[in-house]
Order: structure tokens, then sequence, then C-alpha cells
């Protein structure tokens, strides 16, 4: 969507609060021995406080509230009472609602407990990725330009990106033009972010894959060369300067 005047705005501001502040008090919940599913109900209480509802489970029926994907799932797993977090578990919250007419998506990537596993470097590469890519966006830079720098920082770090999976406008609904806001160049992709409008910007660095299959339960994604992959995601409004970011309650960045 484009924001054109102030009830827009804080729509956008009250919708992306709930599921910053959801995200951000999931990251802090999760801890070793906790089931998955113990984890995506908690999550559910505080979008419920809010009076927001999941956009996944809105928009496509999906089996659970939030996302929470562990190790070598990438993304869209399915929270379940089998899945207990363990010490050194890499995991991935992505917390996206409706809220009055307006949705808003973020989501983080972060290790549980102590790093036994070693994915702290990989986590750190995701955020510093995502700072970066939003740092040089405004009105007017080119869509493939930023897909450009995300994949030149992770080759920079011996990382990959995943190609099939990308950032999307938001707002009015869970996903909008621009869709496909890759973390690659796309030389065929001419077009420009526009200022005022809003998307979910969002990385995918890998270790191994470049590509994320999905399972036979129609839902979890992993790597088509296995490994792991970290994903941070904020929602921002674009301007002629620094995108305003809606999503920064979440303190994914920190």
């Amino acid at each position: 969507m484009s924001i054109t005047n102030e009830d827009q705005m804080l729509g956008m501001q009250k919708v992306s609060e709930a599921v910053a502040y959801t995200l951000k008090k999931m990251m802090d919940y999760a801890k070793p021995g906790m089931t998955t599913k113990d984890l995506d109900e908690y999550g559910a209480r505080i979008l419920e406080s809010f009076g927001a509802k999941s956009a996944p489970y809105l928009t496509y029926g999906f089996p659970g509230w939030t996302c929470i994907s562990v190790d070598n799932e990438f993304c869209h797993g399915i929270p379940t009472d089998q899945r207990i977090l363990k010490e050194g578990d890499l995991i991935n919250i992505d917390v996206s609602a409706e809220l009055e007419g307006y949705w808003a998506d973020n989501g983080g990537s972060f290790v549980i407990g102590e790093d036994i596993h070693g994915h702290q470097k990989l986590v750190e590469a995701s955020k510093e990725i995502l700072r970066k890519a939003i740092d040089n966006i405004k009105g007017g830079v080119k869509i493939a330009d930023i897909g450009l720098l995300m994949e030149t920082e992770a080759k920079k770090r011996g990382l990959k990106v995943i190609k099939n999976l990308a950032g999307h406008g938001v707002g009015r609904s869970l996903h909008e033009q621009p869709d496909e806001l890759l973390n690659y160049r796309n030389r065929y992709d001419f077009r420009r972010f526009k200022k005022n409008s809003v998307v979910a910007i969002e990385t995918f660095i890998s270790t191994d894959s470049n590509i994320a299959v999905e399972l036979k339960d129609g839902w979890t994604m992993v790597g088509n060369k296995g490994g792991y992959m970290a994903q941070h995601e904020h929602t921002i409004v674009i301007t002629d300067g620094k995108p305003i970011i809606l999503t920064e309650m979440n303190e994914i960045l920190n």
C-alpha cells in the first residue's frame, strides 16, 4: 500500500506494534524444554490482547498462529507439541497479523540458550545485511540494486542467499505489490522503490543452499543442499531518506 494520510499511518503503526511486540516477547520467552506449540500459543495470546488476528491463518489457513522453524527448517515451520526446543537450536519466528484492516509482517532468527553449535555467526550476518539494506532503501532506488547489495554482503561472508524466497509489499493484505523483493539482483527487474509505499523487507541468508523446497507437510521449507538459514524482517515505510521502521520495537537488529 501507499500511505496517503495520517489515518493510514496510524493504522499501520498499530498493527506493526502488535506484531513487533509479539515477536519480541516470543523471542524472550523461548527456552530449552519448551515445545514450539507452547511458544506459538503464547504468541497467539499476545496478538489477541491487541485485537490482532494471525495473518497466515487468515490468508492461507496455516495450522498455527505464527511460523516457527527450528534448525534445518528454513521457514513456514508448523508449531507442534512434538518439537521440543533444545540448547543451541537455531530458531526462526515469523509473526504477521491483521488489525482493523491493516497488515504487518516481521520475523527474526536467534539461538536458544548457549550457542553450542556456532549458529550465531549466521544470525549476525543476516542482521547486518538487513540493516545495510534498509539503510540504502529510499524512493527511486532500484529494487534489483538492493538485491545485489544483499547477495554481495552474503558472499563477502562466505554465505549464500535463498533465491526463491523474497520480501514483499504489505499493508491492506499480507502480500501486495511490489512483490519479489529478492535477495539477489534480477537483471530483468527495472522497478524502483516508491516513496510512501509500505514493504516487508527480509533476508534469507544460508550456509549451503540457494533454493528452499517444501516438505510433505505442505508448509515447512528446507534447503535444497541442506545447511541452515537465518531470516530477519522489518515492515518499513519508504521515504526520500531513511525508511521509517514500523516494527522497530521488535529489537531484532539490536
